[in-house]
């Protein structure tokens, strides 16, 4: 088996030892993303703001694997309150067409940076 660490500077820099996306066996697992605006650093208070940078954030990486939204098989949504479930929905379900990945959404009591949502996902290659 081999591995290939994909990396986009289109996506925040990784905020501890974990590469932003691996590519082994023809999928693609992309690191949890938080709503970092890559170009400032900061992030906004707004969870429909930081969703939305999230999966541009993830959308970047995909792109640099030659991946897109359609690849995607499943996610996971981490949650810092689940009151922040339906706008988190209405967003990512304007990312992801039908048919969509299979998901699973956590509420967490903290996640870095004291973000509101973070985002990875598993995509298929090619």
């Amino acid at each position: 088996m081999s591995k290939k660490v994909i990396h986009s500077d289109l996506a925040p820099k990784a905020i501890g030892p974990y590469s932003q996306a691996v590519a082994a066996n023809g999928f693609l697992f992309v690191s949890g993303q938080l709503g970092i605006d890559v170009a400032t650093g900061g992030m906004s208070d707004d969870v429909v703001e930081q969703t939305k940078q999230a999966l541009r954030n993830l959308d970047a990486i995909l792109r640099e694997a030659g991946c897109g939204p359609e690849n995607v098989v499943k996610t996971t949504v981490l949650l810092e309150d689940m009151a922040h479930f339906g706008a988190v929905n209405e967003v990512y379900g304007d990312y992801f067409a039908s048919p969509f990945p299979a998901r699973a959404c956590f509420a967490v009591r903290q996640l870095p940076k004291r973000a509101k949502v973070e985002i990875e996902c598993i995509a298929m290659l090619g």
